[in-house]
């Protein structure tokens, strides 16, 4: 499963779901942070409204100018943000398709609309279509892109700050990054809680997996309400972490890669515009998203991206699949073959793995069946 969902019916789902508010942490370095990304905003906001644009630090706007500014050495906290598109290709369908596309594809659950299956109001009463949706996409499934590896890499060369990911998948997880180089903005299966505010009991990913799959709808053992995975749903705030983090992040990016999204689920979607406004942008997509506001767009207002226009600086898109276009950047940084390297090591891990895990199921499906002959031939001889 990925991508938090988008609704097609965007207006309506967004006027009956409050937007998170930014939540301050106790600390003071939190706060200072935050005072800090305030301060950066309104720079840009007046730097844009006079007309002023940032420091030009790409040689030229393709993916051949960012690779050799990721290559000069003054790139050193690339923030990546990501969207569906970067699963797909391991078989998890995006939201948004018209045909191949989830909410497409939801009509055996008789839901009074598509959107329902991830409302946490429809979810309290009704969790069956959920848990039946969660049984057919569950992490575990799926192996992990080449766009995931490419993150992963860049991490272990040291040049990734953090990456902001929309999808509920765990594929990141699963990739190599570690809790701390990822903010899951639209929550995660790896961990869930007992919905009630008077307990919120946690469960791992292991116990959640074992219910969904014995087509239990999962309760909690202590005082029996249902139990959902931390994923945000409408109608819930985002992580905490997720706006703390992103007030110390942004003002420190010096390269911002997007890739798989199409920028449209807010407050997630409105990131673009916290770098620097000398900080390029990069957009490895189908097609272009995130572009300025048109009306806001006449007076240079807005943090929407600017590929096209003779003021564009800094802005990059390239159009393509989001695992051939992490290829085509490997390749230009030289690092074409150690990440297909990395992508073959891994997958086999991964299948080595899943088949162990079945020999052992296996195995133990034979030893109760031979264990329950045994107890009926006693019986047959007690007779």
């Amino acid at each position: 499963m990925s991508d938090v969902p988008e609704a097609s019916n965007r207006e309506e789902v967004e006027e009956n779901t409050p937007e998170p508010e930014e939540q301050s942490d106790d600390s003071s370095d939190d706060g200072e942070a935050s005072g800090d990304t305030e301060m950066d905003f309104l720079r840009n906001l007046f730097s844009k409204t006079l007309g002023i644009s940032g420091e030009k630090v790409l040689d030229e706007l393709t993916l051949e100018g960012v690779a050799s500014y990721i290559q000069s050495g003054k790139c050193k906290n690339i923030i990546c943000m990501v969207g569906a598109g970067i699963s797909t290709s391991a078989g998890i369908p995006d939201f948004r398709s018209p045909d191949t596309g989830l909410y497409a594809n939801l009509q055996k659950y008789n839901l009074p609309y598509p959107e329902a299956i991830f409302q946490i109001d429809y979810f309290k009463k009704h969790p069956e279509p959920f848990f039946a949706l969660a049984r057919e996409l569950y992490p575990g499934q799926f192996k992990p892109t080449v766009c995931h590896y490419f993150i992963k890499l860049l991490k272990d060369k040291g040049l990734l700050k953090r990456c902001y990911s929309q999808n509920i998948d765990t594929l990141e997880r699963v990739a190599g990054l570690e809790g701390e180089d990822l903010i899951e903005a639209h929550g995660t299966f790896y961990t869930s809680h007992c919905v009630s505010f008077m307990c919120r009991k946690e469960y791992d990913l292991d116990w959640m997996k074992e219910k969904i799959f014995s087509d239990d709808i999962p309760k909690c053992d202590k005082c029996s309400n249902l139990v959902k995975p931390d994923i945000v749903f409408f109608g819930e705030n985002l992580p905490k972490r997720f706006f703390t983090s992103m007030a110390m992040d942004f003002p420190r990016c010096d390269l911002l890669i997007i890739m798989g999204t199409s920028l449209q689920v807010q407050p997630f979607a409105a990131l673009v515009g916290r770098v620097s406004n000398s900080c390029p942008r990069l957009l490895i997509n189908l097609e272009k998203a995130g572009g300025a506001d048109p009306i806001l767009g006449i007076i240079s207002i807005g943090g929407g991206m600017d590929f096209d226009s003779a003021k564009a600086y800094r802005d990059v898109a390239h159009i393509s699949t989001c695992d051939d276009g992490c290829l085509e950047l490997a390749e230009l940084l030289g690092w074409k073959a150690e990440l297909e390297e990395m992508v073959k090591r891994e997958h086999e891990k991964i299948n080595s793995k899943a088949e162990e895990e079945q020999t052992n199921q296996s195995s133990g499906a034979a030893g109760k069946a031979e264990s329950g002959k045994a107890e009926s031939g006693k019986g047959e001889l007690l007779v």
